[in-house]
């Protein structure tokens, strides 16, 4: 009988259709734990996660059964046996499987059985579900391997009880939000405390589109104590050592690293550095570009670019009209000069006249308005994506969920651009994370310790400056209390008589209903950005255009 176990868990960062890169990060993997009986690695780490409707290639799969054989083969030499995910082909239907490879050959194989279709997930649109799952026998040993979001129901991990398995091994690619660590936590023990075995927990790391993955791995022993954490939003292999009871009815973890995760608001911090990181490099852009106004919107954003990227890879650009003020310009210059980025200033007044005088046949006899406000945003727009295509940098866009809650933004002109950090980050947060920042340097940062904004950046009224004294407060509420109603309406699916209920204005909580309706069609075209609440603009959140129905 098995008494010990050497379990490796490999928290990786895959790159999704990258199958060569992923088998040989594996491999590595496996390499560096040696002295392991498995190498366990996240869910569909040879293809990447999600893999969206690309695993619906026919070529895809089979490029991906090759590399498992491939990883199968590397087992022969007798070290560490591998835990692997891909999909898999049976009769006919695609199964998001994990494959255990040993002695040189498949040795199980086991099918995910709870295919999550909400929120950011579609698994029932690429995957059929695999029947609930027994043990795959291993050295002695018989393993329980519920895929992800089997674990966030009992039914696959109480059928794997009552078939004999001895500990539960869990593959994720579970993708970070706000909060989601303790839910993760809760739910594995709540299998542990069911079942009355160990569980071990890895989840992927890394950015993919608007998904980013925290890792922050796991181990729970069958007592309900925490032997093993491992560290979030880097890759790393841990080698966990295991024995089993001398009545031989349960296996335990003997105490590890625990390692400290991110607290609000570092962890939204790193989440936005990660995701923009992977985003910019596997995407092949040389660095970024973007507008620094002088706001704390453009200042956040190019602090994490400097994070993510390296001072020598983000350019800012300062693009001054007529009603920019002495502060923003002053600021701007400030917060290029903390970051140690590029600076340089592109006055659009002489495009401002220029529109001004084409336009001024079709426009005569009418006032000013925000026609004029939307041309001097899609000049800057315009600018920033000519830079972008001269010499090569993505184009990040600076724009907050709050402004895009209610549409204020300039559909072409700020909000034109590849990708965008604050997407699904608040205004209020905005501010939490400016301080924040001003105050510690991320663990992955790659920018200055210090400060990286003027304090000013951060108290001034904010403003669009497209207008002589304009501020955000003379057509919004304030942003605590937008944020509030923001909140209510779209991450909690409230009705606005919920809100009145509580005590806030019905004529303002039935205008920002409206304003968010209203502004559906601007964010349908809005670049992608890394999800951090639990509703984000997009995949989270799928509204009809052409909607209405309100309920104030």
């Amino acid at each position: 009988m098995t008494t010990t176990l050497a379990l490796a868990l490999a928290q990786l960062n895959a790159s999704v259709g990258g199958l060569a890169a992923n088998t040989d990060a594996i491999l590595a993997a496996r390499a560096k734990a040696p002295a392991a009986d498995l190498v366990v690695t996240p869910e569909l780490s040879v293809i990447g996660y999600p893999p969206e409707d690309l695993v619906l290639k026919p070529a895809l799969v089979t490029a991906a059964m090759a590399h498992v054989e491939q990883l199968a083969a590397a087992t022969a030499d007798g070290g560490p046996a591998l835990l692997v995910g891909a999909p898999l082909v049976e009769d006919g239907r695609l199964h998001n499987a994990m494959f255990l490879l040993d002695g040189g050959k498949i040795a199980g194989i086991t099918r995910k059985h709870d295919l999550p279709n909400y929120g950011t997930f579609d698994e029932k649109r690429v995957f059929a579900a695999g029947p609930l799952p027994g043990p795959l026998a291993f050295r002695g040993l018989r393993l329980g391997v519920p895929i992800c979001e089997d674990m966030w129901t009992p039914d696959v991990t109480e059928c794997l009880a009552e078939t004999g398995a001895e500990i539960l091994i869990v593959p994720n690619g579970s993708p970070f939000e706000t909060g989601k660590g303790d839910r993760r936590l809760s739910l594995a023990v709540a299998r542990v405390t069911e079942t009355d075995l160990p569980l071990v927990y890895l989840n992927r790391v890394g950015g993919q589109d608007e998904l980013v993955f925290d890792g922050a791995s796991f181990i729970v022993n069958a007592d309900r104590t925490l032997p093993l954490q491992m560290p979030d939003w880097e890759e790393a292999v841990v080698i966990s050592h295991w024995t089993r009871s001398t009545l031989g009815h349960h296996w335990t973890c003997a105490a590890g690293a625990l390692a400290t995760l991110d607290a609000d608001p570092a962890d939204i911090y790193h989440a936005m550095l990660v995701a923009l990181r992977d985003y910019v490099n596997r995407n092949g852009f040389p660095g970024v570009v973007l507008g620094l106004s002088g706001g704390i919107d453009s200042a956040l954003s190019a602090a994490v670019a400097v994070d993510a990227l390296g001072a020598d890879r983000v350019w800012c650009v300062m693009m001054p009209s007529p009603y920019t003020s002495r502060d923003s310009l002053e600021d701007a210059a400030e917060c290029a000069r903390l970051l140690g980025c590029r600076l340089d200033t592109l006055g659009i007044g002489p495009a401002m006249t220029a529109f001004d005088a084409m336009l001024a046949p079709l426009f005569a006899g009418r006032p000013a308005d925000t026609a004029e406000e939307n041309i001097q945003s899609r000049i800057r727009g315009l600018s920033l994506m000519a830079l972008s295509n001269k010499f090569g940098p993505m184009l990040l866009t600076t724009g907050n969920k709050s402004e895009m809650s209610v549409g204020y933004a300039t559909i072409y002109g700020d909000m034109a651009g590849g990708y965008s950090v604050l997407k699904d980050v608040y205004k209020t947060t905005v501010f939490k994370l400016c301080e924040w920042r001003n105050g510690h340097r991320p663990r992955l940062a790659m920018g200055p310790a210090g400060p990286v904004m003027p304090r000013r950046v951060i108290d001034k009224p904010p403003s669009a400056e497209l207008r002589d004294n304009q501020t955000d407060q003379d057509s919004l509420p304030p942003y605590d209390l937008l944020d509030r109603i923001l909140i209510g309406l779209v991450e909690n699916e409230r009705a606005a008589a919920d809100l009145v209920a509580e005590g806030l204005d019905p004529a303002v909580v039935a205008r920002i209903e409206r304003l968010l309706s209203l502004a559906e069609y601007k964010r349908r075209q809005a670049p992608p950005g890394v999800k951090i609440g639990s509703r984000n603009f997009g995949r989270d959140r799928r509204y009809p255009i052409t909607n209405a129905f309100r309920t104030a």
